[in-house]
Parts: structure tokens; sequence; C-alpha cells
């Protein structure tokens, strides 16, 4: 015998006139959708993200049309009437009658070459040695990343104590420091750029060995089981299984390294200020812009081909980055 399920008896309706009892809080009809951030929030969060946008297209994307349209024309510095558009004459100028753009070109591409081949392989080196665990790993890493985090002015200032042709450590070490014997790795044409580019590798190797450490921690361990598995000896897993892996490290290393040979300055302004057979595209930039003559158009210019050469290598690699996430 079933029984029917009993009603809850209704609350009697209240009688005419009276005040209805108010809706406690079980009852209550939602409002809608609450906001999360209050005006404070938003205003903090409007100040926080716009401001540094405001000072990077200030700073950098303002900056960088300004010259690309002041490399049309001749300016002195000295009041916006003083402009005069030119079109071409200065990249003409640039390109024929300047005996120092060319060297500087072929100084950026031996600054590339030497840390490509030099810092970046011996950065692996290090990188594949402390990726093996070894005792006191975090204090060598710390010691060859420090010379990345410090300044390149301050850099420069220590080389030159080293490269002190009276007092310097290394004419100290091989006798040249004496009168008539004296060895000037500054001074000299023939010497300075090499001497230079020593200090500027012996900051780059860290910056790679950071890099390559960071691509081999993300190596599958199971690959190295199976290469040991196989037979392999630790050379070989390394050249045909862990060094294949590391192909995208490989291409940052190599965007990473053209970047830093086209923007090399510190190094050769704290030296010599780029004469004597160390010019580079920036050090022009820099004597033309704020030197005595303050031919504004003109290093403009040169900056533009500093952009361009730039971009050559910058483009393709995002091309590539934005293809690959794509397909995965």
């Amino acid at each position: 015998m079933t029984t029917s399920p009993t009603k809850s008896p209704e609350a009697p309706a209240p009688p005419p006139g009276s005040t209805p009892a108010p809706k406690t809080a079980a009852t209550k009809v939602p409002q809608g959708h609450r906001r999360l951030l209050t005006r404070r929030d938003r205003l903090t969060l409007g100040v926080m993200a716009g401001l540094p946008t405001i000072l990077h297209v200030a700073l950098v994307w303002v900056t960088a049309l300004a010259s690309i349209l002041l490399a049309f024309t001749t300016w002195d510095g000295i009041g916006f009437d003083s402009i005069e558009w030119v079109g071409l004459h200065n990249f003409s100028e640039l390109f024929t009658n300047n005996p120092q753009f060319w060297p500087a070109v072929e100084h950026n591409i031996v600054w590339f070459v030497v840390l490509i081949l030099i810092p970046t392989p011996m950065g692996l080196f290090l990188a594949v040695q402390l990726d093996k665990q070894i005792r006191f790993s975090r204090v060598y890493q710390t010691a060859f990343f420090l010379p990345v985090v410090m300044s390149l002015a301050v850099i420069g200032f220590v080389w030159q104590l080293i490269y002190n042709p009276d007092t310097g450590l290394i004419n100290s070490i091989i006798g040249a420091n004496k009168p008539g014997h004296y060895i000037d790795w500054i001074g000299d044409p023939d010497l300075n750029l090499w001497a230079i580019l020593i200090a500027a590798s012996w900051r780059h190797t860290g910056y790679m060995m950071i890099l390559y450490l960071a691509g081999l921690k993300s190596v599958d361990p199971s690959l190295r089981e199976a290469s040991a598995l196989d037979g392999a000896n630790e050379w070989q897993t390394f050249k045909n299984v862990i060094f294949p892996t590391l192909r995208p490290t490989n291409t940052v290393v190599l965007v990473v390294t053209i970047i830093e040979a086209l923007r090399a300055f510190d190094l050769v302004f704290v030296f010599n200020k780029g004469a004597e057979g160390t010019e580079l595209l920036s050090i022009l930039v820099t004597n033309n812009i704020i030197g005595e003559s303050s031919r504004i158009g003109y290093g403009s210019a040169i900056a533009v081909v500093l952009l361009v050469i730039s971009l050559a290598v910058i483009i393709p690699y995002l091309i590539a980055t934005f293809r690959k996430e794509r397909r995965a």
C-alpha cells in the first residue's frame, strides 16, 4: 500500500493592509554578476600597465620612427627650423664617402664570427660539464655567470687594468712591461680589436653557458638511458642524441649572438672610444649624433642601416617561431 507524498502547508497569505515580512538570506534573489575589481584596483592596474606602455612607446617606438625620418634630413640639433629634407643623400654619402663605414661593418662581422666560434662552444662545454651534477656546481655557475650580470663599463675598466702596458697583468707575466719592450694592447691598431674581443668573449661565455644549461635541463632523461642501453659512449650520446634536441636552443644562441655583435658598444667606448682600428657601427652613430659635429641626420642614417641589419635577422626568427607554435 503506497502513500502519496505529503505537501508542506502553504504559508498563509498576509492579511490585507499588513506590511510584508522581509526576505531572509535563504530566499534572497541574486542581483546579477558582482564585479571582482573595485575602482581602486582598476586604477592601480591601469597605472601599472599604462605607465610602462607609455614609456616603452615614447622611448622605443617614437624614437625609432623619429630616427628613420631624420635619416632623410640634415639637422644640427639646434631648433626644428634647421631641419632640411635631403632624401637619400645621407645614405649615398655613407656608402661611398665615409672611410670608417665599411671598416665598421667588417669589425661587426669579425665580432660576430669570434663570438660564435670561441665563447659559444666554450659555453656549451661548461654547460655539459655542469649538467653532470658535479660537486660545487652552483658555485661554478655563479662564478662563470658573474661577468654577465656585471656592467660592460665595469668589465672594460677591469680589462684596461689587465692590458695596461706598464703595470698590467699580461705584460707583467710575459715580461713586456720594461722600457723598449712594451706591448700596447689598446693603442696598437693591429692588436686592440682582438684584445677587446677577448674581454667580450670572457663575458659571452657565461651567457652561452646559462642558455645551454637551460636547454640541457629540458632533455628527456629517458633518451640518455636508451642511448646507454644501446652501448653508446658519452661522446656518441651527446653527438647523436643530446645535441640534436638542442636545436631550439641553438637558434636562440645564434640570434642572441648576432644581436650582441650588432649592439657592441660599451667595451669599445670604454677602451678607446672606437678609434684606431676598433670602429663599430654603434660607435659611428654615437660620434655623429652627440659628437662635436652633431650631424643628427647622418648619424640617424647609420642607425637605420643598423636597424635594417637587425630586423633582417630577427624577423625570420620570429616567423619560424610563430610557424612552429602554430603547428604545435
